[in-house]
């Protein structure tokens, strides 16, 4: 008998092979085994005690800045709902939100709330599930910088609390990767006018329509930044800006925009193999050119 047939009583949904293109942003990739649409965060944990510990189990947002492969996701993807999304001022200068939370409502919550240092949130488009995991972050400030404190549920089931930013690094933050459901985070700014608040967070929102392909089938940041260095330049300076690519050599459906350099975009009919491929080309050109070996920032699961 599959472990699939012997899923625990849930009061959320239980989706079976289901294709995860359509649940991220650059719309490709195969099914997941399993997709948990837990009700609350007691059917969470109630799920995850009674599910076989030998099941992976991985956490996906709103897939901004995911690359599900061809071959589709083995075990049990978590999708956090409605029942994760609340963002709730906790004083002057601290609130708290969801992990299902888009990180552009937190940034508006902060600012109705008068809680300045989070404006950068309005330039992430994900969740605060997905910040936590990989301390997002932009134009020079990270969620290390704000976040204070992380909880979620283990893969026992077991409550797990984080005191950031001890565990954060670059690009590196809390949650899939130490097998843990973040489910809520704390965060600390300081008292300013909501007003002045509003107007940095225009500002950031226009900066980043006129420099991001955000209207494209993107994945945003493709490759971390080297130290002191940009990927972007050096994706740029190895000819692959706006240059069609695909992985059986028809089609051309994946490409680094001509508008940002280190974003990877889905023109049409691409496939993950397409995009990977093109990410995978790009690495061997840069590294061979300039010695850099290109680490990825867009996170990639499933089987090939």
């Amino acid at each position: 008998m599959s472990w699939r047939d012997a899923l625990p009583t849930v009061k959320g949904r239980l989706i079976r092979d289901e294709p995860l293109g359509p649940f991220t942003w650059l719309r490709v990739g195969g099914p997941a085994e399993v997709i948990f649409m837990p009700a609350d965060e007691a059917d969470l944990a109630g799920f995850l005690r009674a599910l076989d510990p030998g099941v992976p189990v991985m956490t996906m947002g709103v897939g901004s800045n995911l690359l599900v492969r061809d071959g589709g996701v083995e075990g049990v993807i978590v999708r956090l709902g409605r029942a994760f999304a609340a963002i709730e001022p906790q004083g002057p200068a601290r609130i708290a939100a969801g992990a299902a939370a888009l990180d552009s409502a937190l940034a508006k919550a902060a600012a109705a709330a008068g809680v300045a240092g989070l404006e950068f949130y309005a330039g992430i488009p994900g969740t605060v599930g997905g910040a936590v995991a990989m301390n997002a972050g932009c134009y020079g400030v990270e969620t290390k910088d704000v976040c204070v404190r992380a909880r979620g549920l283990d893969r026992r089931g077991e409550p797990a609390t984080c005191e950031a930013p001890a565990a954060f690094a670059y690009r590196h933050g809390w949650g899939s990767e130490e097998g843990v459901v973040v489910t809520r985070a704390e965060f600390e700014g300081r008292a300013d006018d909501p007003a002045a608040i509003a107007r940095r967070m225009a500002e950031i929102t226009a900066r980043r329509e006129q420099t991001q392909p955000i209207r494209e089938k993107t994945g945003g940041s493709t490759f971390k930044n080297p130290p002191g260095g940009s990927s972007w330049k050096l994706v740029d300076e190895a000819g692959w800006r706006g240059k069609p690519f695909s992985a059986n050599g028809m089609g051309g459906g994946a490409m680094f925009s001509p508008l940002h350099a280190n974003f990877l975009i889905n023109t049409g009919e691409a496939t993950a193999a397409d995009l990977e491929g093109l990410g995978e080309a790009v690495r061997a050109d840069v590294k061979a050119r300039s010695g850099i070996e290109l680490q990825w920032e867009i996170k990639r699961i499933g089987r090939s």
